[in-house]
């Protein structure tokens, strides 16, 4: 039988930048200083550094090329052009609102469709997008399926939303109250576990049936659709790029952080066809990001995510970014560690809870396993469980998140296979101290978003 091909990156290096490699002991001293949160770390103390796919991929020659000619208009640029025509082709809507992150995309669209005694309903709302809702008074539910959430089960899309959950809510809280249907794709929080055609469909329907706002969070809608064209038959002859026109045809509003799939390294969008919507966000935007030909993006910023959001769809490029996670995935598994099957396109998400179950959700496992990769191999990554996602009841109990989980999210085009080698041979370190990992608690939080300012001390 004929060994299959080394996986190797479709692009060439035409750039380098060093990376310092410092000892354990080192590592030891730095974490301390940072409170044991990896957020607080210097980067130039990172060796891999996982913390996050947003921002951080590497920029092509095409892109690098396109910024020397961003037009630095304050208004009508060409750069900004450019933009509107690609994403224009893209989602076939007519209002693009430029911003400065996806974030403040979601708190233009969010804070007009917020207030106290409105809900907003997802398959899993991210950690911004929950907060941008509740910072305005309303409620976040997530609905995803019992299925979805055992972590060892093999289904093709676990990122699908529950429509059956969804409706109860819509019909225990009223319809007039349900400011919007969110669909993330892929489904971060879950796993970054895509979503299928039929279930984008069958959220159309529901939307339909009610008259609700129907919105889709797509900063990874190219790894999506390369999971549909593979995992959905009747996609298998189409292209990414027409199946995610054809998911984002089915929406009234498209949010996304150019920061990952736009491959840039700054910018989000949002994206409407409701010309009165339009108008409410287009105000807010002029007040607090810039005007509507930049949104708080320079030129050259928006020649990039111009460049990248083609550039993305490309079939090669695609191919081995799916198939290198998985490869990281595969052979973690393979070492016995516990992680989220099948693979996510940007990321592994490992189960610190049953990779520590030594340790108490109120010692936060995910948080100690972040802590420990970076020790013992100047690895940065993050945690998404109780210190992202949990709560307190009115005794200041912890309520613990769903899962305890911690992402090595992956950046694009930035590391080598022989990184990746790396990463997994950590895991050997990792297997062999975990009976005396030790947990670690909050000595400081902020009220929203924490998991970036906390500071821990060990247990």
């Amino acid at each position: 039988m004929k060994r299959p091909r080394t996986l190797a990156e479709p692009f060439k290096i035409k750039m380098v930048e060093p990376l310092r490699i410092a000892t354990p002991d080192y590592r030891s001293k730095a974490l301390e200083k940072a409170h044991y949160n990896p957020f607080l770390l210097h980067s130039d103390d990172v060796y891999i550094d996982l913390l996050t796919d947003s921002g951080t991929s590497a920029m092509s020659d095409h892109q690098w090329a396109a910024m020397m000619i961003g037009d630095e208009s304050y208004a009508g640029s060409h750069s900004w052009e450019h933009l509107e025509k690609i994403v224009k082709e893209l989602t076939g809507m007519p209002y693009v609102l430029p911003t400065h992150q996806g974030r403040a995309a979601e708190r233009i669209l969010y804070g007009i469709l917020g207030g106290k005694n409105k809900v907003f309903i997802s398959n899993t709302h991210f950690d911004t997008t929950r907060a941008n809702i509740e910072f305005t008074g309303a409620q976040a539910f997530d609905c995803i399926s019992d299925e979805s959430l055992n972590h060892e089960i093999e289904l093709p899309f676990k990122g699908n939303m529950d429509v059956k959950q969804a409706r109860e809510i819509i019909l225990k809280y009223g319809a007039e109250k349900i400011s919007a249907v969110i669909l993330t794709v892929t489904n971060n929080s879950a796993g970054g576990q895509p979503v299928s055609m039929e279930n984008a469909m069958e959220v159309r329907a529901l939307c339909n049936e009610f008259g609700i706002l129907f919105v889709i969070d797509g900063c990874r809608i190219a790894e999506n659709s390369y999971f549909i064209k593979h995992r959905e038959k009747s996609y298998r002859e189409k292209a990414c790029i027409d199946i995610a026109r054809e998911m984002l045809d089915l929406a009234d509003g498209f949010v996304m952080s150019a920061k990952k799939d736009g491959l840039a390294n700054i910018g989000g969008l949002l994206v409407l066809r409701d010309k009165t919507l339009a108008g409410k966000c287009t105000n807010l935007l002029i007040i607090s990001e810039g005007f509507t030909t930049y949104g708080g993006l320079t030129g050259r910023d928006m020649e990039a995510i111009a460049v990248g959001l083609e550039e993305i769809f490309d079939e090669d490029y695609l191919h081995y970014r799916i198939k290198s996670t998985e490869y990281l995935g595969r052979h973690l598994h393979e070492k016995g560690v516990p992680l989220i099957r099948p693979y996510g396109g940007h990321a592994i998400y490992i189960n610190a809870k049953e990779l520590y179950p030594h340790i108490p959700v109120e010692q936060f496992p995910g948080q100690a396993l972040v802590c420990n990769l970076y020790v013992q191999g100047g690895i940065r990554c993050v945690e998404v469980g109780s210190v992202m996602f949990g709560k307190y009841d009115e005794n200041s109990k912890l309520i613990p998140a769903k899962s305890e989980l911690v992402r090595l999210a992956i950046p694009r085009r930035v590391y080598t296979q022989s990184h990746i080698e790396y990463v997994i041979d950590v895991f050997d370190d990792i297997l062999e101290q975990r009976t005396s990992a030790k947990g670690v608690k909050i000595v400081y939080e902020p009220p929203f978003l924490r998991h970036f300012t906390a500071k821990f001390s060990e247990v």
